[in-house]
């Protein structure tokens, strides 16, 4: 009988990309805070063996999101992330069988505005529930909004706060007040802006 093998996926170095982790049917996967904490610091073990960066992340209770550009493979940094979380995950709440729903969905997001759109996309999930699960983005830990807020001190090192900022379109300062100022305004606003500066 043939085997029938994975497609590999298209991947290509220094290339943007947005994955999605989810938990199989749905199921919460984070169910409290220090298990978020943890996918954070399996995320940094991956950073101290392969050379990527993030330029968002948000961890949500039954998924989470990367918008990631690596010089090596995704496939081998998604494989660290997912074993060492899964294998923790198993052993804290003696879960047997599989935590995640398949295998990551990761799309290239290959123009400016892709990438601002869907780093606004990742950084607002945390308001964009049914119930908001915070009041303000900066006060969510689980994501890598934090970091492009002026006043805080990120310990996170495989965040790229930098190289977004020079695709911010007017009236926005290409700086990290001028981001966190994008991502709070309103499609519509934005929208609207882009209409009026023509």
């Amino acid at each position: 009988m043939k085997v029938l093998s994975k497609r590999k996926r298209n991947w290509r170095p220094n290339a943007y990309y947005h994955v999605v982790m989810r938990g199989n049917n749905r199921q919460n996967i984070f169910s409290s805070e220090e298990d978020m904490y943890h996918l954070m610091r399996c995320i940094s073990h991956a950073a101290e063996r392969y050379r990527f960066a993030l330029i968002a992340f948000c961890i949500m209770t039954n998924h989470f999101h990367l918008l990631i550009r690596s010089e090596d493979d995704l496939s081998l940094i998604m494989r660290q992330i997912n074993r060492r979380y899964s294998d923790y995950y198993s052993k804290r709440y003696r879960h047997v069988g599989r935590i995640y729903q398949s295998r990551y969905f990761a799309k290239e997001v290959d123009t400016p505005q892709a990438l601002l759109a869907v780093s606004r996309y990742i950084h607002r999930n945390p308001i964009e529930t049914k119930i908001p699960m915070v009041d303000r983005l900066t006060d969510y830990p689980f994501s890598s909004f934090p970091s492009y807020d002026a006043g805080t001190i990120s310990s996170l090192t495989f965040i790229d706060t930098h190289s977004i900022l020079q695709y911010l379109p007017p009236p926005f300062e290409k700086t990290s007040s001028g981001y966190v100022t994008y991502c709070l305004h309103e499609i519509d606003e934005l929208l609207s802006m882009e209409e009026y500066m023509g």
